[in-house]
């Protein structure tokens, strides 16, 4: 056989030794599972019944004015805390007020959520009392209870579970100063409160 012959013999050798080591199977058991998973997100849903707290009319200097409200957490989630801001705006009929805000003489002189009551009922879960002017921008929760922050007992703990509700009442009062105010006669406030659920802390699940 010739040198080149060999040569070329042993190439193919080589080539074919390379090809077997390179595209070799190897056999191996193997099971395979596949799992299902799901993430579902809970829902914040508070309702406040009635939405409409107030109506009135013909009012006077020294007129109070008791409302019931409730705010109910219809979703998923419970609520950790409610936060109220009030805004209004007032519609001067006689065009005289001057620099007389008619929201310093309107005054809600109590607003308290009654479940949140302590085992006594002195002092009451007063969430806040002030002038509307004070209250104005301003953010107090209303479903806290601040009996238990003060005493460390309570009929609830502070927030709203899902499914649950309190019951608020709230007095306003058209404050008599005590002087002539006619510059208010057939004047229109028009109050908004608006009721911020927040959720509660993150948990591990």
């Amino acid at each position: 056989m010739s040198f080149k012959k060999k040569l070329g013999l042993g190439v193919a050798s080589a080539v074919l030794g390379i090809s077997l080591v390179g595209g070799g199977t190897f056999a191996y058991f193997n099971d395979v599972e596949t799992t299902n998973n799901t993430f579902a997100s809970g829902t914040l849903d508070l309702t406040v019944d009635p939405t409409t707290i107030i109506d009135v009319e013909n009012m006077k200097p020294g007129d109070k004015m008791n409302r019931h409200f409730e705010l109910v957490n219809d979703g998923t989630l419970d609520i950790s805390e409610v936060l109220l801001t009030t805004d209004y705006s007032v519609e001067d009929a006689v065009g005289d007020n001057g620099d007389e805000d008619f929201g310093d003489h309107i005054r809600v002189n109590f607003l308290k959520n009654e479940d949140k009551n302590g085992l006594i009922q002195e002092p009451e879960n007063v969430i806040t009392s002030a002038a509307l002017s004070d209250l104005k921008g301003e953010m107090p929760d209303a479903v806290k209870n601040q009996i238990e922050a003060w005493f460390g007992w309570g009929d609830e703990e502070s927030g709203l579970k899902a499914g649950d509700s309190d019951d608020l009442y709230v007095q306003f009062e058209f404050v008599d100063s005590g002087e002539p105010q006619n510059e208010f006669q057939g004047d229109a406030l028009t109050l908004e409160w608006s009721f911020d659920a927040q959720q509660t802390d993150g948990e591990l699940k």
